[in-house]
């Protein structure tokens, strides 16, 4: 037998944008059409951002998410042939059944590999990362592919102001390899179903119809407090189980939401906001694919180099929260 490699690394990363892009200002224009009044300003100045992708109508999540693994494999100089793990994080899949990591699958080519989804809302790709960890971990895979991926303007309600403006489209995934030093150090994962009207799109389809209110809805500012608070103390314990101050970690990669969550949270924790990753301001809220895309996008812009550490966190719908701390 071969030596048996019981740690994961993050040997590549890729995403992918749908190449709509819609400014705030295009927002306004066509949400004024609707009779709904909005701006850039009030935008930026409750949220940060400034514009966001989104996919044309028919574009699947499963397409995003093929395109952001081929870049991820390509990164890591890997082959669909290598991967015995997928594990796709979204609440956009394409069908009820069969999974979207079994649609990307076979987009890829990678026959015989375990592939299943994770539904953890924002919090998702935080959520499949540590599973594949796990998996990689327990000697169950050598090579996982990871990803977070959403076609999220497909259950927004684009009548209410408070939601709508929101959120993107994208793709982000991350190429794991067992290796024999740690790469992952540390995870926490975390959920609270009593909270679960804070955020939710609680409507399926059910003998042939639509039931319940299948658009996502929110109470901002129970979710804003929610999300300051378990970050804060992710963020310390998977900082802890590792053995890492906080001030020796390089990059923090908070899930995309809101500019004031992400000031708050690096005050809290003594973070200089020069050390945390901001792509929310482009590509608004991409829910489980906005960890995965920040990753890249600071990767290939060289800020995340090799050997630094990377504190990577969710929050979203469940009401559901976790962390994960890398070396990259």
């Amino acid at each position: 037998m071969g030596v048996i490699m019981k740690y994961a690394q993050i040997a590549g990363t890729g995403s992918y944008l749908p190449p709509r892009v819609v400014s705030n200002d295009m927002l306004a224009e066509e949400l004024a059409g609707r009779g709904i009044e909005t701006s850039d300003q009030w935008i930026v100045e409750r949220t940060g951002i400034r514009q966001r992708h989104i996919a044309e109508r028919g574009v699947t999540t499963s397409e995003l998410a093929t395109k952001a693994a081929r870049q991820a494999l390509e990164d890591a100089e890997a082959t669909a042939d290598e991967i015995d793990l997928i594990i796709v994080a979204t609440s956009t899949p394409d069908f009820v059944f069969p999974s979207t990591a079994c649609l990307v699958q076979g987009k890829l080519g990678s026959v015989g590999a375990a592939a299943f989804d994770v539904q953890a809302v924002c919090s998702g790709f935080v959520y499949a990362l540590t599973t594949a960890d796990s998996f990689i971990r327990a000697g169950r895979a050598r090579c996982a592919l990871v990803i977070g991926a959403e076609v999220f303007s497909s259950i927004l309600d684009w009548s209410d102001r408070s939601t709508c403006v929101l959120f993107g489209d994208g793709a982000g995934a991350v190429v794991l390899r067992a290796a024999d030093e740690p790469g992952i150090k540390a995870a926490s994962l975390h959920a609270d179903g009593s909270q679960m009207k804070i955020l939710c799109a609680a409507g399926n389809v059910a003998y042939g119809q639509v039931t319940g209110d299948p658009f996502l809805r929110m109470d901002g500012q129970a979710v804003f407090k929610q999300a300051v608070t378990v970050l804060e103390k992710s963020a310390r314990a998977v900082c802890e189980e590792a053995g890492v101050a906080l001030d020796q970690v390089d990059w923090m990669i908070p899930h995309q939401a809101n500019l004031r969550i992400l000031n708050m949270l690096a005050r809290k924790l003594g973070v200089p906001m020069e050390q945390v990753v901001v792509t929310l301001d482009r590509h608004a809220n991409t829910s489980a694919a906005s960890v995965p895309l920040a990753l890249d996008v600071a990767r290939r812009e060289g800020r995340i180099l090799p050997g630094q550490h990377v504190l990577m966190q969710g929050v979203g719908g469940g009401f559901t929260w976790g962390s994960v701390l890398a070396r990259m």
